[in-house]
């Protein structure tokens, strides 16, 4: 018997809330060419809240500037909401990033500007946006009531702890109903405590709104919050983590996780690298079609092999 796990949300609609076919990004400096996603694929439906997780290097924050519309792929196809990212001309690409996602940042100070109120920060994005007054102060009061702080409103972000300061960061991202919520390390700062409070707040959100929300991280701990974590490796999606929540022999809840390897297109997948160590695989591997799977296992040597 099993349940469906806190924070998940049914899709809206059947249009995919982020879609990367074959995603390629180089950078090229002087005679140097770097290539930080090498035909990354990843969906993500209307309404999930979900983790993706990649150490330095492997591309997660190159996937989060073109999710944000902050940069453009080299190549493949990149849509989010609907709206294909990659011939948007600057001014579009300005209007996506205030009205198509919203962003937390690691640094709280990059959230709030620190001479506002919460309420005062949070109306911003509608100031410019041309709400009206009597609009900007209903929603500014929904938004803080469901962050749960509506009673910090009058404070400054120097009256404020860390994890408050990221609550009202939250707000703001909501503030113009963004489909998408980027989320960049949002726990980065914050005691275990704060971190707690901060995802139970992002999960309320999720499940009151309907908002797609992506955390980005370099941390599985956090990445164990939600109910799917994708790990980038090499500029590409290297594994599924899925969790449910199960019920047990004596009726207690248990936290079932599931690790998949993820395969592309072509046919490609990434074997994680403990399997390959245990296994002393290099080069190359031989293979066997079974009836119901496919065995992995080193090349033997043979005479007359290089």
């Amino acid at each position: 018997m099993s349940a469906a796990y806190p924070g998940a949300v049914e899709a809206a609609s059947p249009q995919h809330a982020i879609l990367c076919d074959n995603l390629v990004k180089i950078y090229k400096t002087a005679d140097l060419e770097v290539v930080a996603l090498q035909g990354l694929d990843l969906v993500v439906e209307p309404g999930e809240l979900i983790a993706v997780v990649g150490a330095s290097g492997s591309g997660k924050s190159t996937l989060q500037n073109i999710l944000g519309g902050v940069d453009t792929p080299t190549a493949g196809r990149v849509e989010v909401a609907g709206m294909d990212l990659t011939f948007l001309t600057e001014q579009q690409r300005t209007q996506y990033r205030r009205k198509v996602v919203g962003f937390v940042w690691q640094q709280t100070a990059r959230n709030l500007l620190p001479y506002l109120t919460a309420a005062e920060n949070v109306a911003l994005p509608m100031t410019l946006d041309g709400v009206s007054g009597a609009e900007r102060e209903r929603r500014v009061g929904e938004l803080l009531e469901l962050v749960g702080l509506a009673d910090r409103a009058g404070h400054r972000p120097d009256a404020l702890s860390g994890g408050e300061q990221q609550r009202v960061a939250v707000a703001i991202a909501l503030a113009n109903r963004p489909s998408v919520l980027l989320a960049d390390e949002p726990t980065g700062e914050l005691d275990t405590q704060s971190s707690a409070d901060l995802f139970a707040t992002l999960r309320e959100v999720n499940r009151e709104t309907g908002v797609t929300i992506v955390v980005l991280t370099h941390d599985p701990l956090v990445a164990e919050q939600v109910q799917r974590t994708i790990l980038i490796r090499d500029g590409r999606t290297a594994t599924e983590t899925l969790r449910r929540l199960e019920v047990g022999s004596e009726g207690e809840e248990l936290v079932v996780a599931e690790e998949l390897a993820v395969l592309d297109r072509t046919g490609r997948l990434q074997l994680p690298p403990d399997y390959i160590a245990a296994l002393t695989l290099e080069r190359r591997v031989r293979l066997a079609l079974e009836h119901d799977h496919i065995s992995v296992w080193p090349q033997e040597p043979r005479s007359g092999d290089a």
